[in-house]
């Protein structure tokens, strides 16, 4: 009995010595350190099952036929967005929020002290610090103004999952809600809707803030399922696979049909070409 109760003594002193050694959970963002979410009653929100095409390079091709466009923000003229409402259409502006990209018009504008670590396999673009909003709204917000006065009826902010990569910041994933919240607040204060894009993880605590999500690569790495919750309020879930990934449309689409998400098919560099589901 004696060499029981060492035992245990034992095992006690251990996992009380160790108790701070386990990996710690980052913790959540609680309620009261979000901001209230502003949604303005007159702001487009696509519903599900839209149709949509997603192009950020080349020359636009407006033969493509779809209910929702996503464009590049600079890249993309006002009469284009004009030419596309014109036709009964909806317009998003991509822009990345969470990355600095050297080749942007307004890359020089950023401080240095908020340019982080090389995102990796995107030569020219670094990750930004979020924490920093002082220094990044008015960035932010200057490319949200110009998003709104080309008549764009939504936005897609890339990179918003940021506090998973290694930025060279200590991002948590409360600062992440914190930012991505802000995002979609400031988008509404400017009349555009906003999607979620990617961050998974975070859907749930940010749904309340979000008009739409955006996926890319959910069904080659089987997490589409967590973007339910949207589908469920009634918004538009716009996934995107791609044709460097083991995926193959024949398989996917009765998946994409169950889910209610509007599936396209993509090469990597997002030029014109599209394949779709029947």
């Amino acid at each position: 009995m004696k060499h029981i109760v060492r035992l245990a003594l034992w095992v006690g002193w251990v996992l009380w010595l160790c108790a701070g050694c386990a990996p710690q959970s980052i913790p959540a963002a609680q309620p009261m350190d979000l901001p209230l979410p502003l949604a303005g009653e007159d702001i487009w929100r696509p519903a599900p099952g839209s149709t949509w095409q997603w192009q950020l390079s080349g020359d636009f091709d407006p033969a493509i036929e779809a209910d929702v466009y996503d464009l590049d923000l600079f890249d993309t003229s006002q009469s284009t967005v004009d030419a596309l409402h014109a036709q009964g259409k909806y317009v998003i502006c991509y822009m990345s929020a969470g990355s600095w990209e050297d080749w942007r018009p307004d890359a020089g504008d950023f401080p240095k002290e908020i340019i982080g670590r090389r995102y990796t396999g995107w030569p020219g673009e670094r990750w930004l610090d979020i924490r920093k909003l002082d220094l990044l709204a008015p960035l932010i917000e200057a490319r949200l103004d110009l998003c709104a006065a080309k008549g764009f009826d939504g936005v897609e902010t890339d990179n918003m999952d940021g506090f998973q990569a290694a930025t060279g910041f200590p991002i948590s994933a409360a600062d992440q809600l914190i930012y991505n919240a802000w995002l979609a607040n400031a988008a509404h204060q400017r009349g555009l809707s906003i999607g979620l894009k990617n961050d998974p993880e975070q859907a749930v605590d940010l749904l309340p803030y979000f008009d739409f999500a955006i996926t890319e690569d959910c069904f080659a790495q089987d997490w589409c399922q967590e973007m339910t919750p949207f589908v469920d309020q009634g918004k538009a879930v716009f996934a995107a696979e791609y044709t460097d990934m083991d995926v193959e449309l024949a398989e996917i689409c009765p998946r994409a049909e169950v889910l209610h998400l509007s599936l396209i098919l993509k090469q990597r560099e997002l030029g014109a070409w599209r394949d779709e589901c029947p």
